[in-house]
């Protein structure tokens, strides 16, 4: 059991949902990780701020989303875990482009585009996880990134709401300059229109190729390792011999070897001491350091 944090007690009175102690494996892909000293889940924007205004400024405070790409340690995460849910999955469309929450599945806009003649947001099919996620890593795929499509971000913030331009999330590979606690509310996304059926058809492209080339049925969480300038992660890991190396429950993708998988009973430990000897056996063979991709948060177990 973990020890109280008296901090909690000072939380703001809400309208969402507060729960303490709450379990966070279910939440994730890879359904590994211990829990949450307290896991919020406001109402809407003004739930939010308020708990970004008036909680401690020195209580952490962790964001998930899909958890699509995130390992959660074993010892679970302290203060203030949030996570956004139904009051931030409106998807608008406009004439030229879509407004998306932060909870949206980076999937239902592509869709929704799709389905109202939008077209250059096709990629999104491909990202497994949530609009705020998606703003926040700059996320990518076949081609595209958010920062080619994105005309600005709402972000919460303790002194209020943000409208963040383009320019000034300051986009890099797989990362995007928020201010400190700052939370992705919604974000616009410009597209154009185009015809119905090359759209549909480049979506099932995607589909089709994610289905031919990634474990997309198996408790996985997307690549794990970032692409190094000129290389790619996949080949470097698979000339080291890695493809199917296993670690109790935890083994590298025998289908695509820049993905982790959960077998059935893996800890995050494991995963994460795997991907760690993946990194560690690729710097040994090329030279070349392996960033991670997938974020791992929280504390190990003793």
């Amino acid at each position: 059991m973990m020890s109280p944090n008296p901090a909690l007690a000072v939380l703001p009175p809400l309208r969402g949902r507060v729960q303490r102690e709450a379990p966070l494996a279910p939440f994730t892909w890879f359904r590994v990780g211990g829990p949450a000293d307290v896991l919020v889940r406001p109402a809407d924007a003004e739930d939010l701020l308020l708990l970004l205004r008036d909680m401690p400024g020195d209580l952490p405070l962790t964001v998930i989303g899909a958890a699509s790409n995130l390992i959660i340690r074993d010892g679970g995460l302290r203060g203030v875990t949030l996570r956004l849910a139904r009051g931030f999955g409106e998807v608008v469309v406009e004439p030229d482009g879509i407004v998306a929450g932060a909870a949206a599945l980076d999937a239902v806009v592509a869709e929704t585009a799709a389905a109202a003649g939008l077209a250059g947001l096709e990629f999104l099919i491909g990202i497994p996880g949530s609009i705020g996620g998606a703003v926040a890593m700059n996320a990518g795929a076949y081609g595209a990134e958010v920062k080619d499509v994105l005309d600005w971000a709402e972000v919460a913030t303790p002194g209020g709401l943000l409208r963040l331009s383009h320019a000034e999330l300051a986009f890099a590979y797989r990362h995007a300059a928020l201010p400190p606690r700052a939370v992705v509310t919604r974000a616009r996304f410009h597209a154009a229109p185009g015809d119905a059926a090359v759209t549909a058809a480049r979506m099932q492209a995607i589909r089709s190729q994610r289905e031919a080339t990634q474990p997309v049925r198996a408790r996985t969480g997307g690549s794990t390792f970032k692409n190094p300038d000129g290389h790619k992660a996949w080949a470097l890991i698979d000339a080291t011999g890695c493809r199917g190396l296993a670690l109790g429950g935890a083994e590298v993708s025998e289908k695509h070897c820049n993905f982790l998988i959960n077998t059935g009973a893996a800890t995050a430990a494991e995963l994460e001491a795997l991907g760690e000897e993946v990194r560690a056996r690729v710097l040994a063979q090329s030279g070349i350091a392996l960033e991670w991709e997938i974020k791992r948060l929280g504390e190990a177990m003793p």
